[in-house]
């Protein structure tokens, strides 16, 4: 098995064209994709405004609150309240979608992944404990609290790219587990 530390602390800072918040790129597939030709995508967002999300054709998302109160959405004319931490939430990302900020600043983890191609979306789960993981490629991201996988220690937002072999993780606080990664 290989086992890839992504270290939060590494990640740049990438602000929105709308000035509403920042985004930090844990993995792109494939690799040095940008924003309009990767297959799937993993990033922490951080919320400080109200405002339009970006479209993206052909692509569908899970959005997972892990930081702050929450947000309301509209996506595609349809309200949605996304205000339960640590609770995946899917839905197109080539719609139009506006949100607004129920208290204060958020912080969101995307998967994002484009249909088609005969390609297998993406699960993404949201664990706290002991899990035996399967000898599919994953991404586990540390969200609250500690985390052990294949030899590594998470902190919070510190992630590990998993290939070959299966694995045990130890989630001392939540961890979200994405996979398998194509």
């Amino acid at each position: 098995m290989t086992a890839r530390l992504l270290s939060a602390a590494e990640r740049v800072a990438v602000p929105w064209k709308n000035g509403g918040g920042v985004t930090r790129e844990i993995v792109a597939s494939p690799k040095g994709a940008g924003m309009g030709d990767f297959v799937w995508r993993v990033s922490l967002a951080e919320v400080g405004a109200d405002g339009p999300f970006s479209a993206f054709p052909d692509v569908d998302r899970t959005l997972t609150v892990v930081a702050g109160a929450g947000m309301e959405l509209t996506v595609d004319g349809e309200r949605r309240l996304v205000n339960s931490p640590y609770e995946p939430q899917d839905f197109r990302a080539d719609v139009p979608t506006d949100c607004r900020l129920l208290d204060g600043p958020v912080v969101n983890l995307n998967v994002m992944w484009r249909r088609g191609g005969g390609r297998t979306p993406p699960t993404v789960a949201v664990v706290h404990g002991r899990l035996s993981l399967p000898a599919a490629p994953s991404l586990i991201v540390a969200l609250d609290g500690p985390a052990e996988v294949a030899g590594l220690t998470l902190r919070p937002y510190d992630a590990a790219l998993l290939t070959g072999e299966g694995a045990v993780l130890r989630a001392r606080g939540r961890t979200a587990v994405i996979g398998p990664t194509p």
